[in-house]
């Protein structure tokens, strides 16, 4: 994969500079910091094109993607926009010749990943998915413990959560067919992180739902997010995962991954962790912080790979797979059984 002689050479753009969370700054400045040049935004909305003029001036800008492509020489193009539009993005971008970044989730469904991985293929480019959290220092945390010291023994079971209790708000997150379900948010964070601490095959998928207590006060009424819904994983080592993200949970529990072994469990937040392990009949229990993030990995290892052929770590295979187990489960809840995964 390696084409550029030095990182500088690589010159990235963003499709969206929107204001939420600043995150057509944050991956500009990301890509600056790993030693590429930022050299082009694309964006419909006026007043985000002038806030990327101030953030970084002399940037080329477009109000469309169609002129970005056609008259800039970015080489590498980061989407930040609402998560159906990843793949015809993708495509698009691919077809033109330049390697393509997408925020997560990748896609909404397993044949746009397919599409999208084959497309870069046949092309020779990059394509993959912004897993920053890869390098959450939670999950690297807990793997030192899980992984490395073998804490809790063999792991056999990991139950992911998130939510509250609450109206889900009416932005394009909330509409299913924009945002791909409740689940495909936060939820494909967590379940890059039980990839990670169950490095195994998949071999089915089952998928629960429940609708219908705040799709009437919102915009989107049919069309919004479940209020509730869950996928259980089973992999080929005889391991489950279950995740669940939920509008309608009053009660949460503590933790957003509980991991269960022979030996032990455990639980782990954004900030801390809890270590359960037995000792004949004690429990004895160690509590601590989690390691810094290192977000920055990211686009070391993206400038790494287009100038040295280091191996990529995010590689789109491995993008998606969290979009084909949501894929799956909310292609499950309607049918009432498990699928099975399928491997190209």
């Amino acid at each position: 994969m390696a084409r550029f002689e030095r990182a500088a050479d690589v010159k990235t753009g963003v499709v969206g500079y929107g204001a939420a969370f600043n995150m057509g700054r944050r991956h500009l400045t990301d890509t600056r910091k790993a030693g590429m040049t930022p050299c082009a935004v694309a964006e419909t909305d006026p007043e985000r094109l002038a806030a990327a003029k101030q953030d970084f001036p002399g940037i080329d800008l477009f109000p469309t993607v169609d002129e970005m492509l056609r008259e800039s020489d970015v080489n590498l193009v980061v989407l930040i926009t609402p998560h159906n539009t990843h793949a015809e993005l993708a495509l698009q971008c691919l077809r033109a010749g330049r390697h393509v970044i997408s925020e997560k989730p990748f896609a909404i469904t397993t044949e746009e990943c397919d599409a999208m991985i084959r497309e870069a293929d046949l092309r020779g480019l990059l394509v993959t998915a912004y897993h920053n959290r890869h390098w959450d220092g939670c999950v690297l945390e807990a793997l030192k413990h899980l992984h490395d010291e073998k804490a809790i023994g063999e792991i056999y079971r990991v139950d992911a959560r998130i939510g509250g209790y609450g109206y889900p708000g009416d932005w394009w997150r909330s509409c299913r067919s924009i945002s791909g379900g409740i689940m495909y948010d936060w939820g494909v964070h967590l379940l890059e992180y039980g990839l990670q601490i169950v490095p195994a095959g998949i071999v089915e998928v089952a998928g629960f739902a429940k609708t219908g207590v705040w799709a009437d006060r919102t915009p989107w009424k049919d069309d919004t997010n479940e209020d509730v819904a869950c996928a259980v994983v089973r992999f080929e080592n005889g391991a489950w995962l279950s995740l669940t993200v939920s509008s309608l949970e009053s009660n949460p529990r503590p933790g957003q991954l509980e991991i269960s072994g022979t030996e032990g469990t455990y639980v782990f937040d954004g900030r801390t962790y809890e270590l359960f392990r037995q000792q004949g009949n004690e429990k004895v229990v160690t509590k601590g912080a989690n390691m810094a993030s290192r977000w920055e990995a990211f686009y070391d290892n993206i400038a790494r790979h287009l100038t040295e052929d280091e191996a990529l770590v995010i590689t789109p295979e491995w993008a998606r797979r969290p979009i084909h187990i949501l894929d799956l489960a909310a292609k499950s809840a309607k049918l009432g059984r498990a699928i099975r995964a399928r491997y190209e």
